[in-house]
């Protein structure tokens, strides 16, 4: 709970600027390179599946579905390709423009997929955290337990 109210709005925060420039700054390497319109797109659904996958494979570890939220990449990289193929004369309108577009949209298309989420307090109070298995439990050292004895 606690961890959940204190936390919720800087790692929404964190992770909005931490993706959409990844989104960014990736895809527009990437279309500067090949010069490809349309590549943007390839890349966050590139992204995108691969979340699915990770999302799959913290499930099968045992944690709720909700646990994993898959970001919205798509919408923004296409409006990264748009400008892209609207300023294809001019690389760094491409840049500053369609930088500004990710970094305005990604955000705010993650806020709506955020609030679909079911209540993140039920998650967290009905699947609590998981115990370590018996092999990962710490042993105490036992330093010094027969120093005196004879």
């Amino acid at each position: 709970y606690i961890f959940y109210t204190d936390w919720m709005w800087t790692s929404f925060v964190v992770f909005s600027i931490s993706q959409s420039t990844m989104l960014a700054v990736g895809a527009i390497y990437y279309m500067l390179l090949t010069g490809v319109p349309g590549t943007a797109t390839y890349y966050a659904t590139i992204m995108t599946i691969y979340t699915w996958v990770a999302k799959g494979a913290w499930f099968a570890l045992g944690y709720p579905y909700d646990f994993i939220v898959v970001p919205v990449w798509i919408p923004s990289a296409m409006l990264l390709d748009l400008t892209y193929w609207a300023t294809r004369r001019n690389k760094h309108a491409a840049i500053i423009i369609g930088g500004t577009l990710v970094g305005l949209s990604f955000p705010l298309f993650n806020m709506v997929n955020l609030l679909l989420v079911r209540d993140p307090l039920e998650v967290a109070f009905k699947y609590p955290r998981p115990t370590l298995p018996a092999y990962m439990t710490p042993i105490e050292p036992q330093v010094g337990k027969f120093y005196n004895s004879p």
